[in-house]
């Protein structure tokens, strides 16, 4: 069974080919960073627009990649939601299309459990049931036990800023550039983190709270003079930003792993799956590898970012459940966001 998968939530437009709900055919994703970094954010008008002159181009390299015609496919899949509601559009009007045309089932996928099933698209073994699924990416910060493809229990989430959303506002208020979340890590790498910012536990929840801690990066890096970013910073400047850098994302990180192996004793829980962007995060991964009481699944670097393998990958799993609605207008099952 070959599922085409579309993905266009967001900034980068994908699709993608299948097999088997765990073998990648093609992967291709056409991204939008560069154009956005001059803006120092996402604006969802130009996202929009530009998924329109892309999505064409990235179908027809998958297709091609995969070396599969649509006589080939089982069905075609495509992430409804959450996201920017423009650029969702794109890819769910080019989907359903698509599916009309060519009589194949139409699968609507939650972007949250997508990125979940970016763990099945790996040679080992799947994994084993239940699970403990931390998502971490810019508008989410989730943590789910899944006892079943399709059966979930949302355990805790962020009550304000997710962890990507926090990373890029302090890699803004440091000037570290954009996207925050990779300049973080990089300004990080190598430098001990001496600052000691909170850690906001919330005891007694399994919820996140990260907006305290991004004010609390932010009052430092006023006292250290390093607020607002200057031009030409002298030397000593620039060490107390990477410093402070380094110290923000150890905090994020403790939090996020003691969350997690928390709830994975608790539910008894088989494995841990990391999911979503921030899952790129080098110290996040070997934290949890290192800290998790079960094995610990993590998708590669290039399956943590937004692509449509992970969306073509949870569609399959969809197809062989009995609650599938076979009408174009499919609504996700899962009810994260």
């Amino acid at each position: 069974m070959n599922i085409l998968g579309i993905e266009s939530s967001c900034d980068e437009t994908a699709a993608a080919v299948v097999s088997e709900g765990r073998t990648i055919l093609s992967n291709i994703v056409a991204s939008q960073v560069e154009l956005h970094a001059r803006y120092g954010g996402i604006v969802p008008e130009v996202a929009s627009r530009q998924h329109l002159i892309a999505i064409l181009p990235t179908l027809e390299r998958a297709l091609a990649e995969a070396r599969v015609s649509w006589q080939d496919l089982s069905a075609v899949a495509v992430t409804m939601g959450p996201g920017l509601a423009g650029s969702l559009l794109v890819g769910v009007n080019l989907a359903k299309a698509l599916a009309l045309a060519h009589d194949l089932p139409l699968v609507g996928v939650n972007h949250l459990e997508g990125h979940i099933y970016a763990n099945w698209l790996a040679p080992d073994p799947p994994p084993t049931f239940p699970l403990v699924c931390l998502i971490v990416s810019g508008g989410h910060t989730d943590l789910v036990l899944m006892q079943g493809h399709g059966q979930y229990r949302l355990l805790g989430r962020t009550r304000d800023d997710a962890a990507g959303e926090a990373f890029d506002k302090v890699a803004r208020i440091l000037g570290l550039g954009y996207p925050g979340g990779p300049a973080v890590e990089r300004a990080a790498r190598g430098v001990a983190p001496t600052y000691r910012l909170p850690r906001p536990w919330l005891k007694g929840s399994h919820d996140f709270s990260f907006s305290g801690l991004k004010t609390a990066a932010l009052h430092l890096a006023r006292e250290e003079s390093i607020y607002p970013p200057m031009a030409n910073p002298s030397r000593e400047l620039k060490q107390r930003a990477l410093e402070l850098a380094a110290s923000f994302q150890e905090a994020v990180v403790d939090v996020l792993v003691a969350k997690t192996v928390e709830v994975a004793l608790e539910h008894q829980a088989n494995q841990v799956l990391l999911a979503g962007g921030v899952a790129a995060n080098a110290l996040l991964r070997e934290s949890l590898l290192r800290r998790s009481p079960v094995p610990c699944r993590i998708p590669s670097l290039a399956l943590c970012t937004d692509n449509a393998a992970m969306i073509a990958a949870c569609a399959y799993f969809r197809l062989g459940s009995s609650k599938h609605d076979w009408a174009l207008e499919v609504a996700p099952n899962l009810k994260l966001a």
